[in-house]
């Protein structure tokens, strides 16, 4: 906003230069960068699927979406399962 060195109303006050905010580490959270699709990409094929994780593959490859969707509800990963299981089907 910029200040019209006025007393009073919206534009009042001494007028300033805004200085430009800098991003904080925090807010670049979660996002991939090449380094880290690789370590989550190791760390899967390490360490396998959580039990709902193997459950919910199994719900999907039997076609029964739905209890597959309300097992997965709050944990939001229907779609990433669903290409996995898409990508081992591409491979057979």
């Amino acid at each position: 906003m910029v200040r019209s060195n006025l007393r009073q109303g919206l534009n009042k006050g001494y007028p300033t230069t805004a200085i430009p905010k800098t991003t904080r580490p925090s807010h670049r959270k979660g996002i991939q960068s090449t380094k880290n699709k690789f370590v989550r990409s190791v760390v899967r094929e390490v360490s396998g699927f959580a039990p709902y994780e193997r459950r919910v593959l199994e719900l999907l490859r039997n076609a029964k979406d739905k209890k597959a969707r309300k097992l997965t509800k709050k944990r939001r990963k229907l779609e990433e399962l669903g290409n996995i299981i898409q990508e081992s089907r591409r491979a057979h």
